[in-house]
């Protein structure tokens, strides 16, 4: 099969990414199974695995598509679907709110991210753990990270700062931010308690996470799936977060604590070394790899050859969010 993969960003990426991140381990795999690969992505991008086409936003992206491709997969919504002759999906991977109907060949990322928009179409995502350092899971373990764009409120920092702080002894290290941001609204973070490790990737950032207690990830959103939470439980981190979006269905009492009330996080914390790094890790290696991600997607591919809809009606946020974060006590 060729396939078409259409992102709206570049790739490889580095550092933050998660979107261009789960397309490269999508077509790596494919390519693995037997299917040839083709990106349309942005200016800048590279591979050493498949073809790439550079994106030009100014043209009608139907006229951008190689005519011998057998499916499109779309992981952002273009202008100009209706004038596509060759089957596409189109995979949504962050939150909309608003109630214009979308795409009917629209797939979500977890089962409450499509049950949102009144869908039962949706595919895990994935990861190539082989291309990740190999864990030790006997390492000493020094400290709790947040694994973020700090800089987006949602994502929720502060309250990862406050857990940390209501602790007698823990210390929190950011991956993802920085100490001082005027765009957070000067935020000011003396805390000895709290390092900030700024943007990284690839081994470092393995290595930060691997000598991590565990992830505290206390979003203020309908989290639609949340990388953050695979490649801490495959370095053996037990995940302690708010109770939104995908985090109850990804998250179970093997391998973390949800709550949205920061004493209770602050509680479950103490309790890190009772979850085991061996079943984080296992959890992440089989439920969460990119094989499994990609055969998944193959069967999408199956439904829209066939000439069907992924979703009979089209899908369509059920209830707008009136507030600005969710609670956090």
């Amino acid at each position: 099969m060729n396939i078409l993969i259409v992102g709206n960003g570049k790739i490889p990426v580095s550092l933050y990414g998660g979107t261009e991140r789960v397309i490269w381990y999508l077509g790596k795999e494919l390519t693995k199974l037997g299917h040839r690969v083709t990106y349309l992505v942005n200016a800048g991008s590279f591979c050493d695995f498949a073809k790439v086409i550079i994106k030009d936003d100014n043209r009608p992206i139907a006229q951008q598509i190689p005519k011998d491709v057998d499916v499109i997969h779309f992981n952002y919504t273009p202008k100009g679907l209706k004038d596509l002759t060759i089957p596409y999906i189109v995979t949504m991977h962050g939150n909309a709110n608003h109630q214009k109907e979308l795409d009917k060949n629209t797939v979500f990322v977890s089962k409450n991210h499509a049950e949102r928009y009144g869908s039962k179409s949706y595919v895990y995502n994935g990861l190539d753990w082989e291309d990740y350092s190999i864990p030790n899971l006997k390492q000493k373990r020094e400290y709790f990270h947040f694994l973020a764009n700090a800089a987006w409120r949602v994502k929720n920092v502060k309250g990862a700062i406050e857990v940390i702080k209501a602790s007698k002894t823990e210390r929190l290290k950011v991956l993802g931010g920085v100490r001082f941001n005027l765009k957070m609204g000067i935020r000011l973070t003396f805390s000895p308690k709290i390092s900030f490790a700024g943007m990284v990737g690839g081994k470092q950032k393995d290595q930060l996470i691997n000598r991590s207690k565990g992830l505290i990830f206390p979003v203020l959103w309908h989290e639609p799936f949340g990388l953050a939470i695979i490649e801490s439980l495959y370095f053996g981190c037990p995940i302690f977060a708010t109770p939104y979006g995908s985090l109850p269905e990804l998250i179970n009492q093997d391998v973390g604590f949800l709550s949205n009330k920061k004493q209770e996080l602050t509680q479950a914390i103490k309790q890190s070394e009772s979850f085991s790094k061996k079943r984080c890790n296992e959890y992440a290696q089989d439920e969460f790899n990119s094989k499994k991600m990609a055969l998944h997607y193959l069967e999408k591919y199956e439904i829209v050859l066939n000439n069907a809809n992924l979703n009979s009606n089209a899908p369509k946020l059920k209830q707008i969010q009136t507030e600005k974060f969710l609670e956090w006590k």
